[in-house]
């Protein structure tokens, strides 16, 4: 299988494209931007987290313990005094970072559900309902950080899954069609269970309507072509060879969410996410 190093490689070059491709459509807050950014960056590593001794389950857990325990912080802050705070602080990261990450692995096998696309959409559905009941930010921004994520989270299956041909021996090894599957058919008990779960962070996410009618409006699509190739030069120094589209530039999309089109009649679906 893939590396690490490798993984979070790729998917930083892979959240990086999608990011240039968001903000060129302009469509999120750069703000907003970081955070669906970050979150396929999380996804391209997610699914080692039931490898008990690699990094990425160790800097997920410690990750999410700092996360935790900050939510407890703000959320007893007008209750109990400073010390009181601090042992709540300290005792949730210890919790999460350790106890957590100790049962998690005593229920868990490498490669098994976690490493499936069941597990992905389940991820995508928890990531949508952390960034909008969690971090507080609009619908459509949490469900494009929901699709980075996923995003990431299949990149990370379609490499193991390519590491595990050997092509300079010209053999297939042991582990090929373990790394990219939809359910772990080994494990029907632990399946369902993520079916379950994945269904459920589904019902509790926002309604998906406003990403995908953003993504299905013409004007979107336009936009993105004619900011594909440089209009005249290459960085403003080397001549562009191809012909550029002339015509007005059609309303940001930024207008769109806003709803400043002077005509009503002519405005389309809201944009992925609210700028």
């Amino acid at each position: 299988m893939a590396n690490f190093t490798t993984h979070i490689g790729a998917g930083t070059v892979q959240a990086g494209i999608l990011a240039t491709v968001t903000l060129a459509a302009d469509v999120v807050a750069p703000e907003n931007l970081v955070t669906v950014t970050l979150a396929g960056v999380l996804g391209s590593v997610l699914p080692d987290i039931d490898l008990k001794d690699s990094r990425a389950s160790k800097i997920m857990f410690s990750g999410l313990g700092v996360f935790a325990s900050f939510v407890v912080l703000f959320a007893f802050a007008e209750k109990y005094s400073v010390v009181e705070l601090m042992v709540l602080w300290l005792g949730t990261l210890a919790f999460v970072r350790y106890g957590l990450h100790t049962l998690f692995h005593r229920l868990s096998v490498h490669r098994g559900v976690w490493h499936s696309l069941l597990a992905g959409i389940f991820c995508a559905g928890l990531t949508a309902v952390t960034i909008y009941y969690v971090l507080g930010r609009h619908e459509g921004v949490a469900w494009l950080g929901g699709a980075f994520l996923l995003l990431g989270f299949i990149q990370h299956l379609v490499l193991d899954e390519i590491y595990s041909v050997d092509v300079m021996n010209r053999r297939i090894k042991a582990s090929f069609g373990t790394a990219l599957k939809i359910y772990d058919s080994r494990y029907g008990v632990a399946s369902a269970a993520m079916a379950v779960a994945a269904v459920a962070a589904i019902w509790l996410a926002p309604s998906p309507n406003t990403f995908v009618d953003g993504l299905t409006q013409r004007q979107l699509w336009t936009e993105l072509n004619q900011k594909l190739l440089p209009e005249q030069t290459w960085f403003g120094v080397f001549p562009a060879r191809h012909v550029a589209v002339t015509g007005s530039r059609p309303p940001k999309n930024g207008d769109l969410v806003t709803g400043t089109l002077p005509d009503a009649a002519t405005q389309s679906h809201p944009a992925p996410g609210e700028r």
